[in-house]
């Protein structure tokens, strides 16, 4: 699994994300690209410490969905988003597409960093798997917009 810490890997995260417009639309889900940008925003702010959704930890997601968050296997399509971290309202393209290659630039900044406080609801993650994870979400949504 390729990590958001990899320069080479962070570069291609954001070259991906340039190739997008205004006009881009899904092949799967609800979300817009403007409210995609923001979504993924999220996991970024939650490692950076920037937001502090109220995500419950729960002994079934420790157990059955952490190791998705970062392993190699991809994500199916139409994932269930947790309630706290949909985005349903309209949000401006160029503010959140340059809030997200600002957080992305922040984190992988940090790829030296080895200790990182506790995902909210999933828990301890080592430096490695915050990077694998941070990669797979921002793939995910970029194979959501063909890009």
């Amino acid at each position: 699994m390729q990590s958001l810490f990899e320069e080479s890997i962070q570069n291609e995260i954001e070259n991906r994300i340039h190739k997008l417009s205004n006009s881009s639309t899904p092949a799967w889900g609800k979300m817009n690209v403007s409210q995609m940008f923001n979504h993924c925003q999220f996991p970024l702010k939650i490692a950076l410490k920037k937001e502090h959704p109220e995500l419950k930890p729960s002994l079934l997601a420790k157990l059955f969905f952490k190791k998705a968050m970062y392993n190699d296997k991809p994500w199916r399509k139409n994932l269930p988003t947790h309630s706290k971290l949909k985005v349903e309202d309209q949000k401006d393209f160029e503010k959140e597409k340059k809030e997200l290659l600002g957080l992305i630039t922040e984190f992988s900044n940090q790829r030296e960093k080895k200790d990182w406080d506790p995902h909210p609801m999933f828990g301890k993650f080592t430096p490695e798997q915050w990077g694998k994870m941070q990669y797979k979400h921002l793939d995910h949504h970029l194979q959501q917009f063909n890009v």
